[in-house]
């Protein structure tokens, strides 16, 4: 029995939502509404439910608007066993919505280890895994045979992962920007994901090896696009980082693909904003997070090709 391929789900999914939004779930307690926020001495366990519950009431607004949502492993993994339960539970909650989750755990390590990574987190539980996401975000400083095992699970399943090439905080080019060859370290980064890409890119011109590459770097964003057509590129940094619908529309292909646009605090906390405060006065916090994932998908899809 033949598998698709994360490429061709990708193209499938953003086609479906006509959105590249991807929502990022990062929960943090002092941002949580009162409502769940309702003792601050609460211990892991009751911190870990408020999480779940969050991010499960945070899955089931945005999902018109989104094709895919990216947990952040971090904040789960603070709360230790039971946060982790929390992870597993918003996992299949969100797949359970019909979206796809881009687990945003930046894993990477050689031979058996990088291994154990590959199998724990994108093994379907289907087929005996522990967690079951379907793609993984991973960093390349080991080097190639690192990224190898990510690969191979990948594509045995129809996962996908995304390889740190560009990243969008302030300190990142301090080792991505240095030249080897005459070439930005990114650039040889970059270069590998293309091989790895287009070695299985199938009917989408995708393949299962993406590239984070953040919206904070339009021009390097741009030439990215360029070096890697058949990988997808996952853009951190839209919304509250300061990437704007127009930094983004570089990264997508004539058709409308091969970019995701990830928003994290923009839209999660929406009811923090004073605008949608003021507009939401009164309602359930979950509509002010819904307008905000309907706002991003609509100007996406206005200043980008994924309407097409």
């Amino acid at each position: 029995m033949s598998v698709q391929s994360f490429g061709d789900k990708l193209a499938e999914k953003v086609r479906q939502k006509e959105s590249p939004l991807v929502v990022g779930l990062d929960p943090r307690w002092d941002h949580l509404p009162a409502e769940l926020r309702k003792d601050d001495h609460a211990d892991w366990a009751a911190r870990a439910e408020a999480y779940f519950e969050f991010c499960r009431d945070v899955i089931d607004v945005i999902s018109p608007f989104a094709p895919a949502v990216k947990p952040q492993a971090a904040f789960f993994e603070q709360l230790g066993p039971e946060g982790m339960h929390a992870l597993h539970r918003t996992i299949c909650h969100a797949q359970a919505k019909g979206l796809l989750v881009i687990l945003d755990g930046k894993r990477g390590d050689i031979s058996s280890t990088g291994q154990a990574y590959a199998q724990g987190y994108l093994t379907p539980r289907d087929a005996g895994g522990a967690w079951g996401a379907d793609a993984l975000t991973v960093n390349p400083y080991l080097g190639q045979d690192s990224l190898e095992p990510f690969v191979e699970v990948a594509e045995a399943f129809g996962g996908g992962i995304f390889v740190l090439v560009k990243t969008s905080n302030p300190g990142g080019g301090l080792f991505q920007d240095l030249l080897a060859n005459e070439r930005p370290l990114y650039a040889h980064v970059a270069h590998l994901v293309e091989q790895m890409s287009a070695q299985f890119a199938t009917g989408s011109g995708y393949g299962a090896v993406g590239a984070v590459v953040g919206a904070t770097y339009p021009a390097q964003l741009q030439e990215l696009r360029r070096a890697m057509p058949h990988a997808w590129i996952l853009v951190p940094g839209y919304g509250s980082q300061g990437g704007t619908a127009n930094d983004v529309a570089a990264a997508f292909d004539s058709l409308g693909l091969g970019a995701l646009v990830n928003s994290s605090r923009g839209i999660i906390f929406a009811y923090e904003q004073p605008a949608f405060r003021e507009a939401h006065a009164g309602r359930p916090w979950q509509q002010a997070v819904e307008t905000a994932a309907q706002k991003a998908a609509e100007e996406l899809r206005y200043a980008t090709r994924a309407s097409l």
